[in-house]
Parts: structure tokens; sequence; C-alpha cells
């Protein structure tokens, strides 16, 4: 009884950020007539504000994100088009990183380091996966296999390592940089300001529930290599 609470605690701890996030997300995307303008609207106007020039945006097909290589913000169709509360206050959230990255914010640089170089192992640990069914099938290769999975073990608890300690760096787009520019332009009204608080959470709480979700795999994959 006490390992399936342990099971079940472990799920919640899992699964409820990612969870929380989608759910807040969807709940404010319902397009509203007295929000002034989309996502991406918001993204041109305060690049103008700011005097942003170089930045760019463009549709995303793999989620929101600030690009600091190409100096990029990218937006889901939703988010881009879409008038609703979600779709300001990721784009105020993503512009954060984008007045980062101008300001020279450290932990920004220091993220955008560790994220290509756990991109880079990321590659290596495929390579591995895709290299154990072939070792299976040559003789004495089986004897590598544990090589293999711990070294697809250590690229994913790198990755894990690298949402967590950038975790800072979401929070500080979310209430250092974007929501001092929604209330400070009053783009929210006053009644909405809570929500936009929820909104900007779940924002930053994306890479806990990916870092999450990278340390079960390392998880199985250890115990896996224990046995």
């Amino acid at each position: 009884m006490i390992f399936i609470i342990l099971i079940a605690l472990l799920a919640l701890l899992i699964l409820g950020p990612q969870q929380w996030a989608k759910y807040i997300l969807n709940k404010y995307s319902t397009p509203r007539n007295d929000i002034q303008g989309t996502g991406g609207q918001f993204v041109k106007h305060l690049r103008k504000k700011f005097n942003l020039d170089y930045l760019k945006l463009e549709p995303s097909d793999v989620g929101d994100h600030y690009d600091p290589m190409t100096k990029t913000i990218r937006l889901s169709e939703s988010n881009l088009n879409g008038q609703s509360l979600t779709a300001i206050a990721v784009a105020a959230h993503e512009f954060g990183h984008a007045l980062q990255h101008a300001k020279n914010y450290q932990p920004l640089i220091a993220r955008t380091r560790m994220v290509g170089f756990a991109q880079k192992t990321e590659k290596i640990g495929g390579i591995a996966l895709m290299a154990m069914p072939l070792l299976s099938m040559i003789p004495g290769g089986i004897r590598w296999l544990p090589l293999l999975i711990l070294l697809m073990i250590i690229t994913i608890a790198i990755s894990s390592i690298v949402h967590l300690v950038t975790l800072p760096v979401e929070f500080d787009a979310s209430f250092g940089r974007a929501l001092p520019i929604l209330k400070q332009g009053q783009y929210i009204s006053d009644r909405d300001m809570r929500s936009v608080r929820h909104i900007l959470l779940a924002c930053a709480f994306t890479y806990l529930a990916s870092s999450l979700a990278g340390l079960l795999n390392f998880w199985r994959w250890l115990r896996f290599l224990r046995r």
C-alpha cells in the first residue's frame, strides 16, 4: 500500500506541473474582443517600444520559445494570431527572454551555452540508442550494452539538470520582465492580472515539467542498468 502511495505521489510530482500548465494555458486561450490585438501584434508593438528592431517573429510548430542564436521569437499559431489572455501573456514572456538577451542577462547567456551542450549530448545518446540493437547481433557486442545504457543515462541527466538550473531564467522572464511590462503599460485590466500571473507561472513551469519528466527517464534507465 505504501509503495502504491509513493508511486502516486511521484506521478503527481512529475505530471502535476505539466498538466497544470496545460490547463492554465488552455483555460485562458478563449478569444476576447476587449483585448487589444494578437500575441504577434503585441510582440511587434514591444519590439518597437523597446527599440529591438533586429528581433524577428516567426510561427512555430514546436511550441513557444525565444531563439537567442537567431534572435527570434517563435509563437504557436494560437498565440501568434490569437487574441486572448494566454496569447498576450505568452508573447510577453517570450519577449521577456528577448529583453534579457538585449540587456546581456548573464543567466540567459549561461543557459544558452548549457542548452547547446545538452543538445550535443542528446545526439550522442540517440546514437547510443540506435547502436544497441546492432551490438546485440554482433558476437561479443552485448558486453558493450551496459556502457551504452550508462551513456544514455548521462545524457538524460545532463538535459534534466540544464532545465532545473535554468528555471530562474524562466521566472525572471515571467515576473521580472513580462509582468512589469503588462502592468506598467496597462495592457491588461486589473481584474485580469491574477489570471495573467497564473499564465506566466505556467510559462515558467513548462521547463520544470520537462526536467521532472527527464528525471523519471533517468531513474528508469538507472534501474534497468542495476538489474
